[in-house]
């Protein structure tokens, strides 16, 4: 059972996370201030103004870093390099490997994709260009 720590503000990361919940079973948990971390598992963020690693997952990653085995990112590609930012610099800010990034809520393509990755425990950065948002339901 993989557990998966997730932070959205928009919606697209949650809707990214409900689908994969859906399709694995796996445990899902949207970060918060009092949220207590007992699983080790791998984390899932947006990324904000033009690259910026949001304010409440900064607050997650100082108690809840060591717990985690991957980082995974989405973004918006008209940001150009600064698409999905927030996973690089967490990957090398705290030293957890990068997984996957993707595209505002993704498509199912992406969602099948990030789960091969975790199941594989293969952490790469994802160089496929997402064109059709498919599943923002």
């Amino acid at each position: 059972m993989e557990w998966i720590y997730y932070d959205s503000k928009t919606g697209n990361v949650e809707r990214f996370m409900q689908k994969v919940a859906e399709l694995t079973g796996w445990m899902i948990q949207k970060i918060h201030p009092d949220i207590e971390v007992t699983h080790e598992g791998h984390l899932v963020t947006f990324t904000t103004r033009f690259g910026e690693v949001p304010e409440t997952t900064k607050a997650f990653l100082q108690y809840a870093s060591p717990y985690l085995r991957s980082v995974s990112s989405s973004g918006n590609r008209n940001w150009g390099s600064n698409f999905a930012l927030a996973g690089d610099k967490i990957a090398n800010e705290y030293g957890i490997p990068l997984a996957f990034k993707f595209e505002l809520s993704g498509t199912n393509e992406d969602v099948n994709e990030f789960i091969g990755i975790i199941k594989a425990r293969k952490h790469y950065g994802n160089k496929r260009g997402s064109q059709e948002l498919d599943f923002a339901q």
